[in-house]
């Protein structure tokens, strides 16, 4: 994981970029440090916008990006540093997957070339269907070809605009495996994804993004602490359920107890340390056997919901 006192690799200030009357994204300011870095929010929160921002593809309509403490926009060595993948892209299907790795390379003037490209090939696992024509891959296996051309030049700071698109299961689990080591490699690596749970696994910092601005931002656990406005939802499991909703019911940590529809309990909390204390103790004072509790909001899900919902969940 990468150190939060570490020295920020991007750095915008007021960034903002509009459409006509259209804001897409507003007043964003915000610093990423060397590891992963997860992006999201809906769809026409502004992810995509902000990563060609900082990418240096997208004009800004007011603020500034830096990367490595350079502007971004029109500095062609800057950009030999970093590696994009934008969400939407041609992919050339009448080519084979190595020739477009290759032309990839040939555009970042990478040297020597044939080594570079079978080292891209080989990080997205596709050395077997390299010689294929593109037209004749999966969704997902277009993804990792494209994958491919973004890290052939070797870039210390990726920029992948939902890579996982298309991707299954096992093919998500080596894309998480390979940013982990990058990561650990010490690059900067931003994802933007809808897929919660896998950014979950992976980022050592959110930005969440809601009608253009940063709603949030920091590990996902001290966000969700931060919102105080409402309560947690924490699952108890146990063999006398009844018996336990009446008594937690009386502590000063619990708002609110309800019964699920498997008999389990669902206590509101607005302190679960709190409560994460007491219920133990509350259980073996009524002899009752807990078998489960589960913090429900405790999850990238939660925090992502409840923000872009404004706390109306």
């Amino acid at each position: 994981m990468s150190s939060g006192t570490s020295t920020p690799v991007i750095h915008a200030e007021g960034l903002s970029r509009w459409f006509g009357s259209i804001v897409a994204v507003n007043d964003i300011t915000l610093d990423i440090r060397p590891g992963i870095t997860g992006l999201l929010g809906p769809n026409g929160a502004g992810k995509s916008t902000l990563i060609r921002m900082i990418a240096g593809l997208a004009r800004v309509s007011s603020g500034e990006v830096t990367v490595f403490g350079e502007p971004v926009r029109n500095n062609p060595p800057l950009s030999k540093r970093m590696g994009v993948m934008l969400e939407h892209e041609t992919v050339y299907g009448f080519m084979t997957g190595r020739q477009f790795v290759k032309l990839m390379g040939e555009l970042r003037q990478v040297s020597p070339l044939d080594q570079a490209v079978e080292r891209a090939i080989g990080n997205v696992e596709l050395r077997e269907a390299a010689d294929r024509k593109i037209r004749t891959y999966s969704r997902g296996m277009r993804q990792r070809i494209r994958l491919a051309g973004t890290l052939v030049h070797d870039p210390e700071v990726l920029l992948l605009d939902e890579p996982l698109n298309g991707a299954d299961p096992k093919q998500r689990i080596r894309f998480q495996r390979l940013l982990k080591r990058f990561a650990a490699e010490g690059r900067t690596i931003v994802v933007s994804s809808h897929i919660l749970e896998e950014v979950e696994r992976i980022a050592d910092t959110v930005l969440l993004l809601v009608n253009g601005k940063l709603a949030a931002s920091g590990d996902f656990r001290a966000i969700r602490a931060a919102l105080n406005e409402r309560p947690y939802h924490v699952l108890v499991a146990c063999d006398s359920p009844r018996t336990l909703a009446a008594a937690v019911v009386q502590l000063d940590s619990v708002e609110a107890v309800k019964m699920d529809p498997a008999g389990r309990i669902v206590i509101l909390s607005r302190n679960v340390r709190d409560l994460q204390i007491e219920l133990p103790k509350l259980a073996q004072r009524h002899s009752i056997t807990l078998s489960r509790v589960v913090p429900l909001d405790d999850s990238l899900e939660s925090v992502f919901g409840y923000l872009v919902d404004g706390g109306e969940r």
